[in-house]
């Protein structure tokens, strides 16, 4: 098999590989991966502005938008107009929280597994270097722009 050496597609396809993972553990609490983190990553923040909460998960509003809508559909997310009419803030709903929190063991054996396949120090290392890949990225994005 040829050697991968785009960084981009060697990227993109460990992603959707352990997406797969996390998505399949995740299916009996009715939440997907990008779900459940958009929620975790809400809950964390409090109530974020739209655009903040999109720069914080590297996605354009749009994206985001459409990655909202069934969460607010299924009652765990709540945007509401700001002091500013163009601001729209973002909050989780209790209903959102006990969806998190029943998804939260699911996601933590799935995590638990993959930190035994790649060993705790890999996996740290890992975690590390995409913090840093995806700096790089921003920057580039924002130069190329």
């Amino acid at each position: 098999m040829e050697t991968l050496q785009c960084t981009c597609s060697a990227l993109r396809t460990a992603t959707r590989a352990i997406t797969l993972a996390y998505d399949n553990a995740l299916r009996p609490s009715g939440l997907r991966l990008t779900q459940y983190s958009i929620l975790k990553r809400v809950a964390l923040l409090g109530r974020p502005l739209l655009s903040d909460l999109a720069e914080v998960l590297v996605l354009d509003r749009t994206t985001l938008g459409r990655n909202l809508r069934p969460l607010e559909r299924d009652g765990l997310l709540r945007t509401e107009v700001g002091e500013d009419r163009r601001e729209r803030l973002v909050s989780i709903t209790p209903a959102g929280l006990a969806a998190m929190e029943r998804a939260r063991p699911l996601w933590q054996l799935v995590h638990d597994r993959m930190e035994v396949k790649l060993g705790v120090e890999t996996s740290a290392a890992l975690r590390d270097s995409m913090r840093a890949v995806t700096l790089a990225g921003k920057e580039l994005a924002a130069e190329t722009a």
